[in-house]
């Protein structure tokens, strides 16, 4: 039986993309939540300064709070070694630094060329190494297939970009749709010639539902070995830095693409979509995206491992189908 890992990006990049903020006791709620439905691992906030983004102001309380569920991978972006001291001290488990494929975009979201942020990256590293050596370093690079202000990204600049970081020793290198651009031809592409310049150290997709091919896209890197996905909850997401880019692909829409395809995620379709109660009590108005929450599990659905859904709800279509 096949497996795949889905992060679920929601409490960070999700809630760092909505004008309101989620009250404390709402998101403590929701990762509660989400880890009870099997999410193993998740990316609960991001350590920058609260002027910036207010909506990341209670992260050390998050990380206490989650480090209490033994069930997860507690995960926080970090834009640079600040970032990373602080988020260490709180005993997180996993970084993820954005390094962005395109100059542009790096300008605008952290202010450093993307040489620079490689030179960043290197020394997070190297402090990992000597304070927390269990902590894992990710890095999710930002733009891999297009950016919204520089436009095009050529693919050999993203392949060299992952050798560099490699060499800055991080442990995994994921690529990141941040504006909505790519398609399913690019991203196998794409993911094969990194993987072929740095091996295993290829990480996860973080695609975007932007233009509607967010399914499609995580279906072509997990035909070429991708087996980790970020995805949010309610598609919630997007890049304040980036013009036009939009949610994210939809945890329960993904999780239920892969179980009914016999690929295990291990996450119970039934508790997630029960988890979006308190995502919207937390963000009343917010609009939240997802054909599977809207339409139920199929008739005879079952999970990859076998076990049938506890309190199906049927898909019925009323009236005659062509």
């Amino acid at each position: 039986m096949d497996t795949v890992l889905i992060s679920e990006v929601g409490p960070r990049d999700g809630l760092q993309s909505v004008k309101s903020t989620m009250p404390t006791t709402h998101k403590l709620a929701w990762i509660d939540a989400l880890a009870s439905a099997g999410l193993r691992e998740i990316e609960i906030g991001s350590f920058v300064p609260a002027r910036l983004l207010p909506q990341m102001a209670d992260i050390t309380d998050l990380v206490r709070h989650a480090m209490t569920l033994p069930s997860i991978t507690v995960m926080a972006l970090v834009p640079n070694l600040r970032g990373a001291e602080t988020a260490i001290a709180t005993g997180i488990q996993k970084i993820t630094i954005p390094v962005s494929a395109s100059e542009a975009h790096s300008q605008a979201n952290v202010r450093k060329t993307c040489a620079q942020m490689v030179d960043e990256v290197g020394r997070i590293v190297n402090y990992r190494n000597a304070h927390a050596p269990q902590v894992k370093v990710e890095v999710g690079m930002s733009t891999a297939f297009g950016c919204t202000l520089q436009g095009a990204v050529l693919e050999d600049d993203v392949v060299r970009l992952a050798e560099a970081l490699a060499e800055a020793g991080v442990d995994e290198i994921g690529l990141s749709d941040t504006t909505g651009m790519a398609n399913p031809a690019q991203v196998r592409r794409l993911f094969k010639q990194v993987r072929d310049a740095i091996g295993d150290r290829t990480g996860a997709a973080h695609l975007h539902n932007t233009r509607g091919l967010g399914l499609a896209n995580c279906l072509a890197a997990y035909d070429v070995g991708v087996r980790t996905f970020d995805s949010s909850q309610g598609g919630l997401g997007g890049c304040p830095y980036a013009p036009g880019a939009s949610g994210n692909v939809v945890t329960e829409d993904l999780v239920f693409m892969f179980e009914a395809m016999g690929v295990h995620t291990g996450i119970d379709l039934e508790m997630l979509v029960a988890a979006r109660a308190i995502l919207t009590a937390g963000l009343p108005g917010e609009p939240l995206y997802g054909m599977t929450p809207d339409s139920g599990l199929t008739k005879g659905f079952v999970y990859a491992d076998g076990r049938y859904p506890l309190n199906i709800q049927l898909l019925s279509v009323n009236g005659t189908c062509a």
